[in-house]
């Protein structure tokens, strides 16, 4: 029987690294962030008020399109951020920072909610929790342009927000790991506790697998 895991996670967490690594041990198919270039991008980060609302409509039409190729994937699948953190998490955001508008926000809402009732949920969410100074620290490792702007405060409130999310997150299981405690470059050992614990809550959740 096929599975579909996912791993959710702030900027910085390690999510692609992740999936990379898991998908060298147990030889899953890796599924990363869409690469379709939002027509909406560009206007979004001139003027952020007006766009915000079409580039996350956007987002979460790419994303629901992705989700459902990967709960029909004959096979076992991994994949690197999901619906729920584009709603929960970057479109809320906006929304409390007042870039997307009341109207435009419930609107938003409610399509997100009928697609996410469409669609079937993972069967593992693997989150991965950090600290802001992690982020930093794993941010400024990886030195790319677009996150070099990126504020302590923004990443304190995705935190805040996805701690939110996943405290009454309900729809499948889910695994958390603090990051600070996992070094899966360096320490081997610590990628294989990470899939055995990723095995056990399978088979907690669905019975035997692999």
């Amino acid at each position: 029987m096929s599975k579909y895991i996912v791993i959710a996670g702030n900027i910085g967490a390690g999510k692609s690294t992740l999936v990379e690594k898991l998908t060298e041990s147990i030889n899953w198919q890796p599924y990363y962030e869409p690469v379709s270039e939002n027509p909406y991008l560009k206007d979004f980060y001139k003027d952020m008020h007006k766009w915000a609302f079409h580039s996350q409509l956007f987002f979460l039409s790419d994303r629901m399109s992705m989700h459902k190729e990967l709960q029909d994937f004959k096979g076992n699948v991994v994949q690197d951020r999901s619906i729920y953190e584009d709603a929960e998490i970057f479109a809320r955001n906006l929304y409390i920072n007042g870039y997307m508008n009341e109207r435009d926000f419930q609107t938003y809402w409610k399509m997100y909610s009928i697609a996410i009732n469409l669609l079937n949920p993972p069967d593992l969410i693997v989150y991965l929790k950090a600290s802001v100074p992690a982020l930093q620290t794993r941010i400024a490792i990886r030195n790319r342009d677009f996150e070099s702007s990126i504020s302590e405060d923004y990443l304190h409130n995705l935190n805040i927000l996805y701690e939110k999310w996943i405290s009454k997150y309900r729809e499948s299981e889910v695994l958390t790991l603090d990051i600070e405690e996992h070094d899966i470059l360096n320490r081997p050992e610590d990628l294989d506790r990470i899939v055995m614990r990723i095995k056990e809550k399978l088979r907690a959740g669905q019975g035997e697998l692999f």
